[in-house]
């Protein structure tokens, strides 16, 4: 879990910089920091729970793959990185070992191949654990539209998928490929290019965010606002932060307080003094937080779910991760608990399958609905 905290605090400061609001900060770190100090959790091989989870259906949950990993990733593409006696490995939906632990980091897959860390060098694996890219980058992030960044020698390039520098290290960072646009950094000043390496919108911003759904948020003179693909401004410089696109709405702060915009810059949910914090949109709702309590909106800005819980994740599948009087459990859209709280911590629900942790061990638990 340290080793977790660690690599999390660094993608935060190396990929959100001061976008992240000081509230978001702290809450995220109270997260990690939660999930070392609790205990007493639902043991594998306890008796099922029946919870009501709607008027057709009642839910049940169970442990589908036991807790016994020291710790574990959600399960992308069929697999899921996990950690047993020091060493990663990948198992399948049923627990197996697909790929033998024997690496000192493992990813989530992408499109086939998953970055893994050995002998303090990055590369990437298949699904049957063998080097397609051979271990030899000080530092990699996974594949996004067929490029992966590449850290060598101090600065960031893009490799293709056969491990080929298409775009040579020259940047001193580098975003993901993200709507065929990748923001990089070049002597303290933001601009993008394209998947030949070409600047279709030239080193001009303080700080960008990445392309979501047309739109990408920038920094100019320290305001922000949201550039086209041709990189003019659709939404004027006038925000003090900014979260990029999700659902049509984007989280801008403004005075201090957080709202949300759409796509003509319009405030379709003002920023409100009693909101600590807002989430990005997912699956039509977004967490908030009031005086450290948190609960859901929806897009008229209504809260749904009450803020009563101490911290949220978004919504995944239909089920939210919810952290209440030190347990984690899951909630449908209507705020009823489906799986209850009783875990340690929790990831969302990917595949089918989510992680959870159990007396300092992880396995993995499902849902399943059954007709009334």
């Amino acid at each position: 879990m340290k080793k977790r905290i660690a690599i999390f605090m660094t993608s935060l400061f190396n990929f959100s910089n001061d976008k992240i609001k000081m509230s978001h900060l702290f809450l995220m770190i109270f997260y990690f920091l939660s999930c070392m100090f609790w205990s007493q959790l639902v043991q594998a091989g306890k008796k099922i729970d029946y919870i009501d989870c709607g008027v057709k259906f009642v839910c049940t949950y169970k442990l589908v793959i036991p807790s016994k990993f020291d710790d574990a990733w959600s399960f992308s593409e069929g697999l899921a990185g996990v950690l047993i006696h020091g060493k990663w490995g990948y198992i399948n939906k049923q627990g197996k070992f697909v790929i033998p632990a024997k690496f000192d980091r493992a990813f989530k897959f992408s499109k086939g191949l998953a970055r893994v860390l050995i002998h303090g060098k990055s590369g990437f694996i298949n699904k049957k654990g063998k080097f397609v890219i051979p271990p030899k980058f000080n530092d990699a992030w996974g594949f996004s539209e067929g490029l992966a960044r590449i850290k060598i020698h101090g600065k960031w390039g893009y490799i293709n998928e056969t491990g080929k520098f298409v775009i040579p290290p020259k940047f001193d960072k580098a975003f993901k490929f993200s709507e065929g646009l990748a923001g990089v950094l070049i002597h303290g000043k933001w601009g993008f290019i394209n998947k030949q390496g070409k600047f279709v919108i030239p080193l001009k911003f303080d700080i960008v965010g990445e392309f979501s759904e047309g739109l990408a948020g920038v920094r100019m003179n320290g305001r922000n606002g949201f550039i086209n693909k041709q990189g003019k401004f659709v939404i004027p410089p006038k925000f003090d932060n900014f979260v990029e696109f999700s659902e049509g709405l984007a989280e801008v702060q403004i005075h201090g307080k957080w709202g949300y915009i759409n796509k003509q810059g319009k405030i379709v949910i003002p920023p409100k003094p009693k909101f600590d914090y807002f989430l990005k949109f997912s699956e039509g709702l977004a967490g908030v937080s009031i005086h450290l309590k948190s609960g859901f909106i929806n897009k008229q800005g209504k809260i749904v779910i009450p803020p009563k819980f101490d911290y949220l994740l978004k919504f995944s599948e239909g089920l939210a991760g919810v952290l209440i009087h030190g347990k984690w459990g899951y909630i449908n859209k209507q705020g009823k608990f489906v799986i209850p709280p009783k875990f340690d911590a929790g990831w969302g629900f990917s595949e089918g399958l989510a992680g959870v942790r159990t007396n300092n061990k992880w396995g993995y638990i499902e849902v399943e609905k059954k007709t009334l």
